[in-house]
């Protein structure tokens, strides 16, 4: 039990000195054939439920962060890299400013969830997910799953301070 949830977890906190900010990382599963815009839906419901659950207001969808997190969900179900690392070495901050963000605030990813559900508990069960998704500090954030060639979800949700 222990062995498989270190293999489906991987937490990666990154606060870089001028940011306030974290990046986490959760993996596993294979995927049912529910549509990319269902599954992004779904953890949007999810997530800002968790959040008023919490004490944190619910977030309103960027259509911004949504570019940034579909881009970066692309390029893992591209290429099979699961990474905050994207395209050209890029990192959340800068896709999220590429995107005409301009205060992006964390990242978590996942991938091969079969559902919302999984995905969103995964996360909360890790402490840096956990942390991104409760933040109250954040005022936006977009999700986007993209299915690599296999069926296999690649998860990005991203979330910004204005």
């Amino acid at each position: 039990m222990k062995k498989t949830l270190v293999r489906r977890l991987a937490v990666l906190a990154i606060v870089p000195a001028a940011l306030v900010g974290a990046i986490a990382v959760a993996a596993p599963a294979q995927a049912a054939a529910v549509s990319f815009t269902t599954l992004q839906t779904q953890v949007v419901s999810l997530s800002n439920k968790e959040r008023v659950k919490a004490g944190c207001k619910a977030l309103r969808v960027n259509p911004q962060l949504l570019w940034a997190a579909r881009g970066h969900s692309k390029y893992m179900a591209t290429t099979g890299k699961f990474s905050h690392t994207g395209a050209g070495k890029s990192s959340f901050v800068a896709r999220a400013k590429a995107a005409g963000y301009t205060a992006p605030r964390s990242e978590n990813i996942a991938w091969g969830y079969r559902s919302a559900t999984e995905t969103v508990n995964a996360w909360m069960k890790s402490p840096g997910h956990r942390a991104n998704l409760l933040d109250c500090g954040a005022k936006t954030f977009a999700v986007g799953v993209v299915y690599s060639s296999n069926g296999t979800p690649y998860y990005t949700q991203e979330f910004g301070s204005r």
